[in-house]
């Protein structure tokens, strides 16, 4: 009766083990697939990032610049009498503030004001009570109703991704 006890949990004990090593198993294959999966993500971003460069390259080509500037801008080339001699120009800029007076800005600066809350027509002004604002009842609807247009996220994200001047991505 002992030997048939003591089989049974020898069983049991093995179904237990076997149970847990296929579990181990199971999340080390879905830990392995979520691996490939965001390898080949960084591989995309990583090709986005190349082409986006390249594009970039070739958006900031002097030559392809210099033709859109002739077709779009319409400049006139510079004569070589617009130029003129070192000994024609002025020796000083001219003084427009004397040295002994305060400094205008600096002035400016010193007086800044906070400036106040301006009020819309869509905005109520803050109560100066601390009361409870009267409700209104349906025939005191409000002469104007706002709404606001829906922000478009994509267009959000896809500025945050265009690269910089030095080619990084801004994020």
């Amino acid at each position: 009766m002992i030997l048939r006890l003591l089989n049974l949990v020898v069983i049991a004990a093995l179904i237990i083990a076997a149970a847990y090593v296929y579990r181990i198993k199971y999340d080390s294959t879905v830990q392995a697939e979520r691996l490939a999966k965001i390898r080949s993500e960084v591989r995309r971003e990583r090709d986005t990032i190349a082409a986006l460069r390249a594009e970039w390259g070739q958006l900031e080509n002097p030559a392809r610049i210099e033709t859109l500037a002739k077709r779009y801008l319409h400049l006139i080339p510079i004569a070589p009498t617009q130029f003129d001699k070192l000994n024609a120009l002025p020796d000083r800029p001219p003084q427009l503030v004397r040295p002994d007076s305060a400094d205008p800005i600096g002035d400016v600066i010193d007086n800044l004001e906070e400036p106040q809350p301006e009020v819309t027509g869509s905005v109520r002004p803050p109560a100066s009570s601390a009361s409870v604002a009267p409700q209104r009842g349906p025939a005191e609807a409000p002469a104007r109703a706002t709404t606001r247009a829906p922000v478009d996220s994509t267009s959000q994200t896809d500025a945050a991704k265009r690269p910089t001047k030095s080619g990084r991505l801004d994020r």
